[in-house]
């Protein structure tokens, strides 16, 4: 193809410096809903997409042109993959930093695996977060059942404690209350598989939002509005954009999710969650360097989606314009919702104006797992977050 020809050197990354026309080849590591609509929106544009996932009817697995089944610690597979690639992105953390770097030797994988290597722990993480001067929350890392009780008692039982690796959606976590029933220290650690963690202050939030940014290979970026979230049982249950900010802090908030992007200089996708607290601060939660579940709504609300704009970003080509069109909101679709006496009534929430369906294809329908989600669009990003919650119900 002829965007191999622009590999120029045996040494794989930034010598990458041409665009990757439409045509070539994007391999994602990773298959699941993510990979799927990157997948979707890679092929809108006419490249060639193929995916590894451990799983061999993960959802990307339908509308990709082929898929390696193999887990994302298998370095070879990776190579395989990338062999086959002009570029490789990823839809998931989860990918062991062997596998990034065995892929890079063959193609250019954006982001690298020394932006993994930061994010996907949760100590790492945050220990560059703070060293590099973004505001976060207090915490404490423990890599014991005493140092995990120690930290507890600082933060007088008002706490989260997650793990240090892996683990979303509320996996890997556990809330502690001062009013809840006293669980000891050794019984928090085994029920997190007695591995290190984090212990974070519970914060008197205000709002949690979240910010994208895009980023080309020659530092160009791309700010998105921020999003809204709003979480139950630790999982995001719907979200909107535009999030409901002063234009201070709207500043404030892409300002820093900005300058967080370019610190890492990643390439691709950066989602920056962030806490609003009741006092006005902007604090950092955690970052994620690919497509976000809070970030669906762009395709409604954004002129250029996240997922069109990671095929932009990864290949070099010019980023599409973030800006609003129209607020929109998502809500999404968990296993329960199909596991009741009758199957989800897709017509009758289809029947409220301004709402779509987007399904994963997952086949089993498991509780707390995400089958799909239904999007709307309103004239306020009240009113989008009202139809889909009405849309949601009638199902």
């Amino acid at each position: 193809m002829a965007a191999r020809a622009t590999k120029r050197s045996a040494q794989y990354g930034a010598a990458f410096v041409s665009a990757i026309l439409p045509g070539a080849t994007i391999g994602i590591l990773g298959g699941g809903q993510l990979g799927r609509m990157t997948a979707m929106a890679a092929r809108s544009l006419g490249y060639r997409v193929q995916v590894l996932d451990p799983d061999r009817s993960c959802p990307a697995s339908f509308v990709v042109d082929s898929c390696f089944t193999a887990s994302f610690d298998d370095a070879h597979a990776a190579a395989d993959l990338a062999r086959g690639s002009d570029v490789v992105t990823l839809e998931i953390e989860q990918i062991s930093l062997a596998s990034l770097e065995e892929a890079a030797r063959h193609a250019p994988v954006r982001p690298e695996a020394a932006v993994l290597k930061i994010v996907q722990d949760r100590i790492r993480q945050k220990s560059w977060l703070q060293s590099s001067g973004f505001p976060i929350g207090e915490w404490s890392p423990a890599a014991s059942a005493q140092e995990l009780g120690a930290a507890v008692q600082r933060f007088a039982r008002d706490c989260f404690i997650k793990s240090r690796s892996g683990g979303y959606d509320g996996r890997s976590q556990i809330r502690v209350q001062p009013s809840s029933a006293s669980a000891s220290a050794d019984e928090l650690w085994k029920a997190l598989g007695s591995r290190p963690c984090v212990v974070e202050l519970a914060l008197p939030l205000e709002q949690e939002i979240s910010v994208l940014v895009a980023r080309r290979p020659g530092s160009e970026a791309v700010v998105y509005p921020p999003a809204l979230n709003h979480h139950e049982e630790q999982i995001l249950d719907w979200s909107a954009i535009p999030a409901s900010l002063s234009p201070d802090l709207h500043k404030q908030a892409s300002d820093l999710a900005l300058q967080i992007s370019q610190q890492l200089q990643i390439v691709g996708l950066l989602v920056i969650e962030m806490f609003l607290l009741k006092d006005g601060r902007l604090l950092v939660n955690e970052l994620a360097p690919r497509p976000h579940n809070s970030y669906h709504a762009s395709e409604r609300a954004c002129v250029t989606s996240q997922f069109e704009q990671a095929v932009r970003a990864i290949c070099d080509l010019p980023l599409g314009d973030a800006s609003l069109i129209k607020p929109a909101a998502i809500s999404n679709l968990l296993g329960d919702v199909w596991l009741g006496h009758h199957p989800p009534a897709f017509d009758r929430a289809l029947a409220i104006p301004g709402v779509r369906l987007h399904l994963y294809e997952k086949s089993v329908p498991r509780p707390g797992r995400k089958m799909g989600h239904l999007s709307a669009i309103g004239d306020t990003a009240q009113e989008a977050v009202h139809r889909v919650l009405k849309a949601r119900a009638a199902l």
